[in-house]
C-alpha cells in the first residue's frame, strides 16, 4: 500500500492509503470502520461476501459489530428493523430475490422513520434464475420510501457507505438508505481504491449516534411504534415522509461536500461526463456509465459532441439537475438494466421524460433501451452502438422506435433445441424387486429389498453430464434414494447446488419432470402441483400414472429459510416427500453458515481466528422438528448404509402415496467446503453415523425406531473420529478449543440418549 497521491490530498486532510479491492470488500471496510452495532444478514449471491468479510474481520478483532445470521432475508429485515428501533446503528446487504423476500418490511421501516444502511448488490430477479447483475431488484426499491444512492465503482461503494449513514441519521431525513451497486461488475471486480488509514476519521465524520428521536431505550420513557392509523393520520404521516425524502436531496449535497473536504472526492447529485456542450448523450446507471466513457472519448475525437449523464442518487430523483443537463442535448438514449413490463419503457425512462416535460423549451429526442440483463456484458462498443442509435434519431428528427431491447436474439426454427435422449417413464422405473407389506400389530410397514446389485438395472434419474464438484455426495446420495422409488416421479428442486449443477440452460440432467422454485417456498409450490394434478385427474381431464411420486428436494440451507413452508405443508398433509440433503451449510453461495451447521464448525460466515472459534451455537435437529408435526413418516439416511436408505425410500413412497407427507434427511459430504478428500465421502458420513452425531432412525406413525445402533454393533466411535476427517473441524481437536469440543460432545450424547429413550418407549 502507499499513501494517497498528492494531487488528491488537500490541506490538513487525513491520511488515506491505496489498495486494490472489490466493492463488497469496501462495503465491509466502511462498515467495520463505522463499527455498526448490528448486522442481521442472510447469504445470497453476489452480496454474501459483505457478511463474509465482516466475519473474517471480526475473527481478527477489527470491529465489534454483532453479526446475527437470520433464517432468511425476511427475518434479516426484521432483525434490522427491531435493532434500528432501539436507536442502534444497523447495516445489511442483500440481492435479487433476497431483497424481494424482505420487500414488505421495507416500507414499515421507512414509514416509522428508523435509519439504517442497506447495501443492495444488484442482481437479476428470478425467474428463470440468474445470479448475475442487472437492476430488476433495484427498481422494486423505488417505491419503498428508502433513500437510494448509486455507486459506480468500489471507491464509490466505500465513500457512499460512509455518507449514507450520515444522511440516514440527519434530523431532516431520518430515513433508511440503500447503497446500490452492480453485482459482479462492481461487487467482485477489484479496482484501485483509497481509504482512510484511521477509522476515527470515519467515525468523526459520521458523528455520534443520535438520541433525540423516539426509540426503545428507556423504560421511563415508553413509546409506541407503528400505531394503527386512520386515513387522515396516514395521509399526514406519508406527507411528512415525502417531505423528508425531498429534504434528503439537499442533505445529500451538504454531506457530499463535507466528505469532499476530507477525502478530495466529489459526488454531485448527477455525474456529468463531457456534458458541457454535448448534443448527443447517454443516461446510464452505475458501472455501465464508467464503461461508456471510453466510447465518449472515441466519439469526441471524431468531432461528435457526446456525453454521459449518470445520477449518484435516484431517490429522491434529481429531476432539476437532469433537466438542466439536457437543456442543449438534441438526442438522448436511456439505457436500463431492467424493464417495466408493458410500460413502454422502464422506470427511469419515464422519470427522465417527466423531468424534461417540465421544461417547455426542451425538445430532446428520447430513446429507451433495455440492455445487459442477467449480467450480460456491456462494452464500450455497445455504448458506441447506443450513441449511433441516438445519432440516427437525430438525423431523422424523431425516434422511429422509442422503446426496444438491445442485444436480444430471437432465434430461428432450424436452430431449435432438440432432445438428446428419449424420455424414460413408467415400467422402466418399476423393478418389481421391492416388497412392502403392512404390519398392523405395530402400525408399521415391513419392507424387503434385494441386494443393491439387483437394483443397478433400474435407470438413474439423472443423466450424465451434471456439473457437481468432484466428490460431491448430493447426486450419488439422491440416486441411491431413488433406487427405492418405483415408477414415475415429479420432482421439485429448491435453489441450491443440486438444482444449479443439473439444469444449466438449455440442457437438463433430469430424465423426468423437474421444476424449480426458490428456497423459501418449495414445499408449498409442490403441494399446489400435487393438489392440482389430483383435481385434474378427479375431473377426468388428465390421467396420472398410479404410482407417480411427488418429491421436493431441498438442501444448502433450504430448511432454514424454507422451514415455515415445510411445516405448513406437513400440517396440511399433502401426498409428497420432502427430502433434505444436509451438507451443513449454504454451499451454493460459498459455504456460509446454516442452522444445520454444528457448533464450532468453520464456514465463510463462522470463521476461526483469535476472536471466535467457528459457529457459536448448536445445530438444528430438523428431523425432530418435522416429527413434531405428526406427519406419518420421518427418517434419516446415509449413503454409507445403502440397504437402510433404500428401505426407507420405499417406505417413504408408500406413505406419500397412501397417507400423506413424508420428510427425510440425508447427511451429504461437501469435499470443497468440508475440506475433505474427494474419495472419502462415504467414509466421512459413516464416521458421523458411528459417532452418533447423525443417528439413523425413523419415526413411523409417531413411533421412533433406531435402524442402526453403533453401540449394539460395537462400532460406536468418539466424536473426534469424525471431526479429524474434516479440515473445517480440525481446530476443535486443539487443546485451546477443548471446552467447545466438550460442549459439542455433550450435546451429541444428550440427543443420542433421548433418541434411545424414544426408541425404547413408544409414549415418548
Amino acid at each position: 500500500m502507499s499513501i494517497l497521491e498528492n494531487d488528491l490530498l488537500i490541506k490538513n486532510a487525513p491520511v488515506q492509503l491505496t489498495t486494490f479491492e472489490s466493492g463488497n470488500e469496501m462495503a465491509a471496510m466502511a462498515a467495520a470502520q463505522i463499527n455498526y452495532h448490528i448486522m442481521g444478514y442472510f447469504p445470497i449471491t453476489p452480496s454474501t461476501e459483505v457478511a463474509q468479510y465482516l466475519d473474517q474481520m471480526k475473527t481478527r478483532g477489527e470491529h465489534d459489530i454483532k453479526l446475527i445470521p437470520a433464517d432468511g432475508e425476511h427475518g434479516s429485515a426484521g432483525i434490522c428493523y427491531g435493532a434500528s428501533a432501539t436507536g442502534a446503528r444497523v447495516i445489511n446487504a442483500t440481492s435479487a430475490n433476497g431483497f424481494m423476500y424482505m420487500l414488505e418490511q421495507m416500507p414499515v421501516q421507512s414509514g416509522t422513520r428508523y435509519p439504517m444502511v442497506l447495501n443492495l448488490v444488484t442482481r437479476s430477479i428470478s425467474g428463470p434464475l440468474d445470479i448475475r447483475g442487472d437492476h430488476s431488484d433495484l427498481y422494486y426499491a423505488l417505491n419503498t420510501g428508502w433513500v437510494i444512492i448509486t455507486a459506480r465503482t468500489p471507491q464509490a461503494v466505500y465513500d457512499m457507505n460512509i455518507m449514507a449513514l450520515k444522511i440516514a441519521e440527519h434530523a431532516k431525513v431520518r430515513l433508511p438508505v440503500i447503497v446500490a451497486y452492480d453485482g459482479f461488475f462492481t461487487s467482485h471486480q477489484k479496482r484501485k481504491v483509497h481509504y482512510f488509514e484511521d477509522r476515527k476519521v470515519v467515525q468523526e465524520f459520521v458523528g455520534p449516534c443520535p438520541t433525540e428521536y423516539p426509540a426503545i431505550r428507556d423504560s421511563k420513557k415508553p413509546i409506541t411504534i407503528g400505531a394503527h392509523m386512520n386515513g387522515d393520520d396516514l395521509l399526514n404521516n406519508h406527507y411528512q415522509q415525502s417531505q423528508a425524502m425531498y429534504a434528503a436531496k439537499d442533505i445529500y449535497n451538504e454531506i457530499s461536500k463535507q466528505f469532499e473536504q476530507i477525502s478530495g472526492r466529489s459526488y454531485p447529485l448527477v455525474d456529468l461526463y463531457k456534458m458541457e456542450d454535448a448534443e448527443v448523450a447517454l443516461f446510464l446507471l452505475n458501472s455501465a456509465a464508467e464503461t461508456a466513457k471510453d466510447a465518449v472519448d472515441r466519439l469526441r475525437k471524431q468531432g461528435i459532441k457526446a456525453g454521459i449523464i449518470s445520477p449518484n442518487i435516484i431517490r429522491p430523483f434529481p429531476s432539476g439537475e437532469i433537466r438542466k443537463a439536457l437543456q442543449s442535448v438534441k438526442s438522448l438514449l436511456i439505457g436500463e438494466r431492467a424493464d417495466s413490463y408493458g410500460g413502454n419503457g422502464p422506470n427511469l425512462t419515464h422519470e427522465v421524460k417527466s423531468a424534461i416535460q417540465e421544461d417547455p423549451n426542451n425538445h430532446t429526442i428520447v430513446l429507451s433501451r433495455v440492455f445487459g440483463l442477467g449480467g450480460k456484458d456491456f462494452y464500450a462498443d455497445d455504448a458506441e452502438a447506443f450513441f449511433n442509435m441516438a445519432l440516427e434519431a437525430l438525423d431523422n428528427g424523431l425516434a422511429e422506435k422509442p422503446f426496444d431491447y438491445y442485444g436480444q436474439y430471437i432465434g430461428t426454427e432450424e436452430n431449435k433445441i432438440k432432445p438428446i435422449m428419449e424420455p424414460q417413464y413408467g415400467d422402466v422405473y418399476n423393478s418389481g424387486l421391492i416388497e412392502i407389506s403392512s404390519n398392523e400389530e405395530v402400525n408399521s410397514l415391513k419392507v424387503k429389498v434385494p441386494p443393491l446389485r439387483a437394483l443397478t438395472s433400474k435407470p438413474n434419474r439423472f443423466a450424465p453430464g451434471h456439473g457437481a464438484c468432484p466428490g460431491c455426495g448430493i447426486l450419488s446420495g439422491l440416486e441411491l434414494f431413488f433406487k427405492g422409488i418405483e415408477g414415475d416421479i415429479v420432482v421439485l428442486f429448491q435453489t441450491g447446488c443440486a438444482y444449479v449443477v443439473t439444469t444449466a440452460y438449455p440442457h437438463t440432467s433430469h430424465r423426468q419432470t423437474m421444476m424449480h422454485n426458490l428456497f423459501q417456498n418449495g414445499p408449498a409450490t409442490l403441494s399446489g402441483t400435487v393438489e392440482a394434478l389430483l383435481e385434474l385427474q378427479k375431473r377426468g381431464e388428465i390421467q396420472i400414472a398410479e404410482n407417480t411420486t411427488f418429491i421436493m428436494v431441498t438442501g444448502d440451507g433450504g430448511m432454514d429459510i424454507g422451514m415455515g413452508s415445510a411445516i405448513g405443508t406437513a400440517l396440511r398433509n399433502h401426498n409428497l416427500i420432502m427430502l433434505e440433503y444436509d451438507n451443513e451449510g449454504y454451499m451454493n453461495t460459498g459455504s456460509q453458515m446454516s442452522y444445520s451447521t454444528p457448533i464450532g464448525h468453520m464456514t465463510s460466515t463462522s470463521n476461526v481466528g483469535r476472536a471466535q472459534k467457528g459457529k457459536a451455537f448448536h445445530h438444528k435437529d430438523t428431523a425432530q422438528i418435522m416429527a413434531a408435526t405428526n406427519m406419518p413418516y420421518v427418517f434419516t439416511g446415509s449413503e454409507a448404509f445403502p440397504q437402510d436408505l433404500i428401505k426407507k425410500a420405499a417406505k417413504a413412497q408408500w406413505y406419500a402415496q397412501n397417507v400423506g407427507t413424508v420428510y427425510g434427511k440425508l447427511l451429504i459430504t461437501c469435499p470443497a467446503n468440508w475440506k475433505t478428500e474427494d474419495r472419502f465421502g462415504t467414509k466421512v458420513v459413516e464416521a458421523a453415523v458411528n459417532s452418533c452425531f447423525f443417528p439413523l432412525y425413523e419415526v413411523e406413525n409417531g413411533l421412533t425406531a433406531i435402524t442402526y445402533n453403533p453401540e449394539e454393533k460395537d462400532k460406536k466411535t468418539p466424536l473426534t473420529e469424525w471431526l479429524k476427517f474434516m479440515g473445517k473441524t480440525k481446530h476443535l481437536l486443539k487443546e485451546e478449543n477443548k471446552e467447545m469440543l466438550i460442549d459439542f460432545t455433550s450435546e451429541v450424547e444428550k440427543r443420542w440418549t433421548k433418541l434411545k429413550m424414544k426408541n425404547e418407549n413408544p409414549y415418548l
